[in-house]
């Protein structure tokens, strides 16, 4: 077994790129080797700004012998009533590669067919090889594509190198004039001399000796570790921050941070602010005490080591200084504006062609929140503040802060919320009705933030089916799959009872004349959207399809119902007690399909046999104490009662003819089956389980 390595040497690629391009180039070779039937190893990626590489341990010299049954025309049609083979035979057996003695003639369901048995070709893996990197460099995709010089090809930056080694053996290729060597590049300061891989193991090594850190994770872990000595040294630590981190490993090949510090006076300014301006323009990391405090001190993370530090510190300053003096500028002149001013400002901004202004918007987001608010029963003066953060939640988008910097929008309502005097729970809601900002985010903290943000997320979801701007499975520009899952995460986590079609109805009755489409129509396309939402989201959560799709089948409208059903179902659905009854549920619900519209209703005295009697007196009795335990929400109980049903079911449906010949017995026995059916279906759709 031998080690494969491939490297795609370029200039810089954005950092952005390099975790999707890194993962499909593996993912691309392990599927090319599978499918040439060549066995391999372990994968190992390895990526900086001017590299992608991955490393394949244990690939087999040849491909795996294999051979494959070929099925050919009828004997019939290839031999002729003497058996001499025709044409059909002879191009059969070309086909094959075999001489026409070989050829089998076996009998078949259709009659006598021929048969060949095909030695695939058995060729070395190298040889493959040199196909098959060439390919996968033109396989890789990027958001933003460029092409230089005089080539075709289009990467995300221009390709300067391959190294291609099998084992000890150079691989050889050629794209765009570019050939393959074992030749690599050190860091472009350090070590600008190229570097001679001769064996595939000794790649991280010596790019190592070279200044580049190649296993990403070992560079993550280099940059976090060396930001966070710089933070001990000047007494503070660094400000979390994943994404960003990701970020900066991609920045570099091997990291040399150098703290910086700014004016304490622009600590006045809203912390998200400066922690935006030193994140999103600049890649720094922010620094704070012990406390949480934010420190007038940054963290760079320099892809070289500079003669002159002092130097680098003073250059980085200087651009921080000028970004915070604009933030600070736009700060102390939004100060002055009002909400009044900037509500005024949003009938200028436009939301959507179809869909109106921001202040139309805004106007709509007030009404859903009241409606909301007297659904869930609010006081009055949760009442007021609901409206009052309704009608401020967007007023910071006509602010120069947030027209600076987007990044901040939520957030600065609040700051100047709190600057006017407004309640903290007002102030609170208005930077909380964005959340959750993705999958699994942080939810509002207050239940005014939830509805605010709920009524929002609505308004923008409903609107976009109204006028026919639907997600598609490749386009989400509207992001209605993250404000759904936002939604129902939020009636998920506060237990919220709210119905989804009345939140629905009333979210397009909001729109008026703005609706473009027919409006039952647009109801029943939105909850099934979301919907299918929840479905996926309580999957996520480790419950069994299996059940969330019964329960939905009957209850998808309360989403907290919806999960405390699967949780009660997945809990009592794998016993064998319950298995059965899903058996037989199921038996009698394919029963009442076919007899078509069948009433839940039973006349004891028309029962002939002592199992259906038997059966009904333990329904009756079920009913009872199902009823019981489903007003004290005991979901586990009402199951538990449920399968106490199985033994007289079964006994039902050993000794009784559902199908009598006697009508009246026979409707009688299918009411007593829609009852239990509809007993049944007041928690699940068992006929889903079995």
């Amino acid at each position: 077994m031998t080690s494969l390595l491939f490297e795609i040497g370029t200039e810089e690629i954005p950092a952005g790129y390099i975790d999707p391009a890194i993962a499909a180039l593996a993912v691309f070779l392990k599927k090319e080797l599978t499918a040439a039937r060549v066995d391999f190893g372990e994968v190992t990626s390895f990526a900086t700004p001017r590299r992608l590489c991955v490393r394949i341990a244990d690939v087999a010299a040849m491909q795996r012998p294999e051979t494959t049954e070929l099925m050919g025309p009828p004997e019939k049609a290839a031999f002729d009533a003497e058996g001499k083979p025709g044409i059909p035979a002879v191009k059969f057996a070309e086909k094959a590669g075999i001489p026409l003695e070989e050829i089998e003639i076996r009998e078949t369901p259709k009659g006598r067919y021929l048969f060949a048995k095909v030695e695939e070709k058995v060729l070395p893996v190298a040889e493959l090889l040199c196909h098959m990197l060439p390919a996968a460099v033109r396989a890789l995709t990027f958001p933003k594509t460029m092409r230089w010089a005089d080539t075709e090809l289009a990467f995300a930056r221009p390709i300067q190198r391959f190294v291609a080694l099998f084992g000890e053996a150079l691989i050889p290729f050629e794209v765009e004039g570019i050939v393959s060597d074992r030749l690599s590049s050190g860091h472009r300061f350090h070590h600008p001399e190229p570097v001679s891989i001769q064996t595939p193991e000794q790649y991280e090594g010596l790019l190592k000796d070279a200044g580049v850190i190649a296993d990403v994770q070992e560079r993550k872990a280099a940059v976090a570790r060396s930001v966070e000595e710089v933070a001990k040294s000047s007494g503070g630590r660094v400000l979390a921050d994943e994404e960003l981190l990701n970020i900066v490993t991609h920045l570099v090949e091997a990291p040399y941070p150098v703290m910086g510090s700014f004016d304490p006076a622009f600590l006045e300014v809203p912390r998200e602010v400066l922690i935006t301006s030193m994140r999103e323009h600049q890649k720094y990391f922010a620094v704070e005490d012990e406390k949480g405090n934010l420190l007038p001190l940054f963290i760079a993370v320099n892809n070289t080591s500079p003669k002159d530090m002092d130097l680098v510190r003073q250059g980085h300053q200087r651009v921080l200084r000028a970004r915070l003096s604009d933030a600070r500028f736009f700060w102390e002149t939004d100060k002055k504006a009002t909400f009044d001013q900037w509500n005024e400002k949003l009938d200028q901004v436009l939301f959507q062609a179809k869909l109106g202004t921001m202040g139309e918007k805004v106007a709509r987001i007030r009404s859903l929140c009241a409606g909301m608010g007297t659904g869930l029963g609010l006081d009055g003066d949760m009442m007021a503040d609901l409206d009052r953060a309704a009608s401020l939640c967007k007023a910071d988008l006509a602010s120069q802060m947030v027209y600076e910097f987007p990044e901040v929008q939520g957030i600065m309502g609040r700051a100047y919320a709190l600057f006017h005097g407004e309640k903290e729970r007002v102030a609170l809601a208005i930077e909380d009705h964005y959340k959750p900002l993705g999958s699994g985010g942080k939810l509002p903290e207050d239940l005014c933030g939830i509805v605010l943000s709920m009524a929002d997320k609505l308004d923008t979801l409903c609107g976009c089916f109204a006028v026919g701007l639907r997600p598609t499975g490749a386009a989400d520009p509207f992001a209605l799959r993250r404000a759904t899952l936002g939604i129902l995460q939020m009636l998920l986590d506060r237990n919220l009872g709210l119905s989804l079609r009345d939140l629905v109805s009333l979210a397009l009755k909001t729109l008026g004349d703005k609706k473009s489409e027919d409006g039952d129509e647009t109801v029943q396309a939105v909850c099934d959207f979301m919907v299918t939402r929840l479905a996926n989201l309580l999957a996520e959560k480790g419950l069994s399809r299996e059940s969330i799709a019964a329960v939905i089948a009957v209850e998808s409208n309360h989403v907290p119902e919806v999960l405390r059903r699967v949780e009660a179902l997945d809990r009592i659905k794998d016993q064998p007690d319950f298995l059965a009854l899903a058996g037989a549920f199921k038996r009698a619900s394919n029963l009442l399909k076919k007899a078509g519209d069948v009433k839940p209703a039973v006349d004891a005295s028309l029962f002939v046999e002592p199992a259906e009697k038997a059966l009904y007196e333990a329904f009756e009795l079920c009913v009872q104490t199902v009823d019981g335990h489903m007003a004290s929400s005991d979901l586990d109980a009402a199951l538990a009662s449920i399968a106490t049903l199985r033994q007289p079911v079964d006994a039902f449906f050993d000794a009784v003819m559902v199908m009598a010949e006697d009508e009246g017995v026979k409707n009688n026995r299918l009411g007593l089956l829609a009852s239990i059916a509809a007993l049944f279906g007041r928690i699940a759709d068992f006929s889903r389980l079995a």
